[in-house]
């Protein structure tokens, strides 16, 4: 199904994907931004995470969660995960062309309008940092300051992990937070959706003069515009909007780790991943079965 060949509802849900539970902190901006909107967030914990993996697995994996969002009806994606939109959201939008696509881009923008010192760190996954869609919004918004580029390989899995404070925490991020402050930042952009869970964390270690950015509320922000412009804001006279989630991994993990990162009470559903029958409409190589 191609998001061209269907009418969008109004009524109907946006959906909210990453690899695992770091999107939530995009939902949670979502959730308060967009009260009336019913949200269905969907987390890939089968693959997570995707910024270790090929560029070429990161789209696979897109496509099909796209097909499967699309097929139950949602009349906008956002992709919250960075990774993911920096390496899938042109494909998505080719495949899905009547719906909007909205995803995530380093806030590099922001950072390079507050910077002091002329020089902006950007923590990401290898995937981000490899992407087009980084790449592109460094050559339009940073020729004029110092880019210092952080792989943090295993933040995220900490985050998955619920070690967000505490000794092992803080000896990761003290890791990679000392050569951009060696390297005399005073700016940080959080460059994947895991990493604001540990935001205060970041905060206390780097100091009340270096500015830490959460890209989500801008997201919330943009996604409310599109939907106005597109006439697709969800009718006032509608009921309130509902909440769904779905976990290619352990539905109970999920719900644990989403109570405790975003304080929300949810009974996630399960999916799971099998290879498309030959010769099935779409040319997808995997499917998810849903619920």
């Amino acid at each position: 199904m191609r998001g061209g060949d269907v009418r969008l509802d109004p009524a109907a849900p946006v959906g909210i994907f990453d690899s695992g539970v770091g999107g939530l902190s995009v939902w949670r901006q979502l959730a308060h931004q967009l009260p009336a909107e019913s949200l269905l967030y969907l987390a890939d914990q089968a693959h997570v995470p995707y910024g270790d993996r090929s560029v070429s697995e990161i789209r696979e994996f897109c496509l099909a969660v796209g097909e499967a969002l699309v097929g139950q009806g949602c009349k906008a994606i956002v992709v919250a995960c960075n990774t993911a939109s920096a390496v899938a959201l042109r494909p998505l939008r080719r495949r899905f062309p009547g719906l909007p696509i909205l995803g995530l881009e380093p806030a590099v923008k922001p950072a390079v309008a507050l910077t002091r010192s002329g020089v902006v760190g950007v923590m990401a996954t290898p995937a981000t940092f490899q992407g087009d869609l980084y790449r592109a919004t460094v050559g339009r918004h940073a020729t004029a300051v110092q880019v210092i580029e952080q792989v943090c390989i295993g933040l995220a899995d900490l985050v998955e992990r619920g070690s967000l404070e505490g000794p092992e925490c803080e000896a990761v991020l003290e890791r990679f937070l000392r050569p951009m402050l060696t390297a005399n930042v005073d700016t940080i952009v959080l460059g994947c959706t895991h990493y604001p869970f540990v935001i205060e964390t970041i905060r206390r270690l780097v100091g009340p003069s270096l500015a830490v950015l959460d890209p989500a509320p801008a997201v919330a922000r943009h996604l409310r515009r599109v939907l106005r412009e597109r006439d697709l804001t969800r009718p006032e006279s509608a009921a309130g909007g509902s909440h769904r989630f779905l976990t290619t991994g352990d539905p109970a993990a999920f719900d644990r780790a989403a109570a405790r990162l975003v304080g929300v009470r949810c009974a996630s559903s399960a999916l799971r991943w099998q290879p498309a029958a030959p010769g099935q409409k779409g040319g997808l190589p995997l499917q998810l079965l849903l619920p």
